[in-house]
């Protein structure tokens, strides 16, 4: 077998895995929006595309419950979480990064583990805070139970970007007499722009998805947050469900998603091998 034959199969094999990957990861999506599109009988009819677009579903899911307004509140508490993450995030990844002290790397693993404890497992207990802090039914009990997931994954990866970070710039700050605060603020910050919107936007994606401590932590139909709002969505039985407009609002909250990921993809990629030369 010639050097170019075998070159071509293996590009042949190279497009092949690559166009099973996209059919994979784009499909759901695709079925989503063809069945969000579908009325009555015709959703549990294999068809690849509608015959007749029901554009209404998408109408419905907005008169039948204040979904607009828990669009805003899903969108009020994931902002909340990015923003406190990352400022919480940064200061503590210059600590963790940049400062030597005896137990940093127990206490920087310590931070990683409590992201490993499972949500039922904490549950009982956020549960108790939040009603102690009398916050229940209330978007800042999402904003602070949602902060046990998002921050130690930010400090962690903050924290390994901060460490490549040069270390002259730091020593010529301190020579010109720059605060701590400052060095983070005005030298490492601009610095770090790929590393803060890949740790946000997965921050964001995290907390715009979260449904157990939703479900738990809020009552009225004003304060849901939009997973909340698309699972209680009901029938009399599971085939009378409303799979259309129930696939029409997963695709309203999945586009905003997708449009973050394609405006910032270039940062995010940035920012995911940003430390892959030193651990």
């Amino acid at each position: 077998m010639s050097r170019s034959l075998r070159q071509n199969l293996g590009r042949l094999a190279f497009y092949l895995l690559l166009a099973v990957l996209l059919v994979y990861t784009i499909f759901p999506f695709y079925w989503a929006i063809v069945t969000s599109l579908k009325a009555g009988s015709e959703v549990f009819q294999p068809t690849p595309f509608p015959l007749r677009p029901a554009w209404n579903n998408y109408v419905v899911v907005f008169q039948e419950q204040p979904f607009g307004r828990q669009i805003l509140n899903s969108l009020f508490v994931a902002v909340s979480v990015v923003l406190l993450s990352l400022a919480l995030a940064v200061l503590a990844a210059f600590a963790l990064g940049r400062i030597p002290f005896k137990g940093r790397r127990l206490l920087l693993f310590t931070i990683l583990g409590v992201s490993m404890f499972p949500q039922i497992a904490v549950l009982s207990g956020m549960f108790e805070l939040i009603r102690w802090m009398g916050l229940y039914n209330n978007l800042l009990s999402l904003v602070i139970s949602y902060m046990i997931f998002t921050l130690p994954f930010t400090v962690w990866v903050l924290t390994t970007f901060m460490r490549e970070l040069p270390k002259e710039l730091e020593e010529a700050a301190i020579v010109d007499g720059a605060s701590p605060f400052v060095i983070v603020t005005q030298v490492f910050l601009p610095l770090m722009g790929p590393a803060l919107v890949t740790t946000g936007l997965l921050a964001f994606i995290a907390a715009w998805n979260e449904f157990l401590f939703a479900l738990t932590f809020t009552l009225s139909s004003e304060q849901r947050t939009v997973p909340v709002a698309i699972g209680l969505i009901s029938g009399a039985s599971a085939f009378e469900l409303p799979w259309a407009n129930i696939m029409a609002a997963s695709v309203i909250v999945t586009v905003p998603l997708i449009l973050l990921v394609l405006v910032f993809q270039r940062r995010i990629v940035s920012g995911l091998t940003a430390g892959a030369v030193k651990g």
